[in-house]
């Protein structure tokens, strides 16, 4: 049974960086395709980065705008989120996820395990 487990998320002011991680307890990692999704409060959930088995694969939302990094060392079962010049907007549980395969994807239906989600708070 492959669990995930994110960390990294905390209040911080508009304009800065922060960084997510997420440890897979599985030892086929890099079979798993994985990927961040976010929720805000009365809004849809939405895809906010993907990264293929391998890593050499990425792809993020559009409201990204290359503000986000995507990135996993498969070392260490871990994928990370880099958050660059982040908007109050931004604000959501963000959530790390992982689908069986290694190929990327970006829709959440394709995602079979899911994290518990961090919080990330953004002040203005």
């Amino acid at each position: 049974q492959v669990q995930l487990v994110e960390s990294g998320g905390e209040s911080v002011q508009a304009g800065g960086p922060l960084r997510l991680s997420c440890v897979v307890s599985s030892v086929a990692f890099t079979a798993y395709a994985m990927g961040w999704f976010r929720q805000a409060p009365g809004k849809e959930g939405e895809i906010v980065a993907a990264i293929s088995g391998a890593g050499d694969k990425t792809d993020y939302g559009d409201f990204v705008k290359g503000r986000f990094t995507i990135s996993r060392d498969n070392a260490k079962n871990t994928v990370y989120l880099q958050l660059n010049n982040l908007k109050p907007e931004g604000a959501a549980v963000y959530y790390c996820a992982a689908k069986r395969g290694p190929l990327i994807a970006t829709m959440a239906s394709q995602y079979i395990v899911w994290g518990q989600g961090t919080q990330v708070t953004v002040s203005s």
